[in-house]
C-alpha cells in the first residue's frame, strides 16, 4: 500500500519546504503534497512518499477541506491576507462615526449565511493560478492585473468561533478550490468595513484530521517509517 505521512505544517515555511525536508529525511525524491498552504498558514498537509503514493494525491486534492480562519476587520489588503500591503483602513472612530461601525454579531451571522452554499468565487490576483503560462502572483508583483474567471465552489459550513472587533475567528468547511483569502476579503466587502485573512489553520482534508498529524521535528531518517500510513482518499 502507498505510504503517506500526515504533517502539521508550522508557520513561516512553504509547503515545498516540507517536501524538501521529507526528501532529506527519507532519501526519496518522489514526494508530493495534497494541497498547498501559504507560508504563514499552519495545519494539515498530506504527503505522498514514492511513486505509488504521489499518483494518488490527486484524489485528496478533490476532497473537502476544513479551516479555522481569523479575519481582521476594518482594513483590506492587496493580497487579501496579512502578508500584503494594507490598502484600506476603516477604524470604528472614523468621522463621521456613522460611516463605519463595528459589525454586530447578528449582522455577522446574516452575512456569513449569505456565503453558505454553492457560489462563484473570483481567485485572488496573488495566487499560483496560471494565465498564459504565468503565475498570477508573478503578474501581480509586476503591477499587472488581469481578468479572472469565477470558479464554482461550495461552502458547507461557516461558523463564528470568536468575535472581538477587529478580530473574527470562523470555522469553514468548503469544497476543494476554495480560497479562504478571497472569502475573507469578500466577507469584509459585504460587511462594508473591509477584512483580510490574519491567521489560517487547515484542520481537515476529507476524513483526515490535523489531530492525527505529526510535527516535522519528530521525523528522522531512522524513524520516519513509524509515521507512514497507508490511507485512501475515500
Amino acid at each position: 500500500m502507498p505510504n503517506f505521512i500526515l504533517i502539521d505544517k508550522p508557520p513561516n515555511i512553504t509547503s515545498h519546504d516540507v517536501v524538501d525536508y521529507l526528501r532529506r529525511v527519507t532519501g526519496e525524491r518522489r514526494i508530493g503534497h495534497a494541497g498547498t498552504l501559504d507560508p504563514f498558514a499552519t495545519g494539515l498537509l498530506i504527503l505522498g512518499i514514492g511513486r505509488a503514493a504521489t499518483r494518488e494525491l490527486g484524489h485528496f486534492l478533490k476532497s473537502d477541506k476544513e479551516y479555522i480562519a481569523t479575519l481582521h476587520l476594518g482594513a483590506a489588503s492587496d493580497t487579501y491576507d496579512r502578508t500584503g500591503k494594507i490598502t484600506e483602513v476603516r477604524p470604528p472612530e472614523v468621522s463621521p462615526p456613522e460611516e463605519v461601525k463595528p459589525p454586530q454579531v447578528a449582522d455577522l451571522q446574516k452575512i456569513l449565511q449569505k456565503f453558505t452554499g454553492e457560489q462563484e468565487q473570483i481567485p485572488p490576483m496573488f495566487s499560483a493560478k496560471k494565465i498564459n503560462g504565468k503565475k498570477m502572483y508573478e503578474l501581480a508583483r509586476a503591477g499587472i492585473v488581469v481578468p479572472r474567471q469565477p470558479v464554482k465552489i461550495k461552502i458547507y459550513e461557516l461558523e463564528i468561533l470568536d468575535y472581538a472587533y477587529p478580530s473574527l475567528k470562523i470555522r469553514v468547511r468548503s469544497s476543494s478550490g476554495t480560497y479562504i483569502r478571497s472569502l475573507a476579503h469578500d466577507i469584509g466587502q459585504a460587511l462594508g468595513c473591509g477584512a483580510y485573512l490574519k491567521e489560517l489553520r487547515r484542520t481537515k482534508i476529507g476524513k483526515y484530521d490535523v489531530a492525527n498529524a505529526h510535527k516535522l521535528e519528530k521525523l528522522a531518517p531512522e524513524t520516519w517509517h513509524n509515521f507512514a500510513v497507508g490511507i485512501t482518499p475515500k
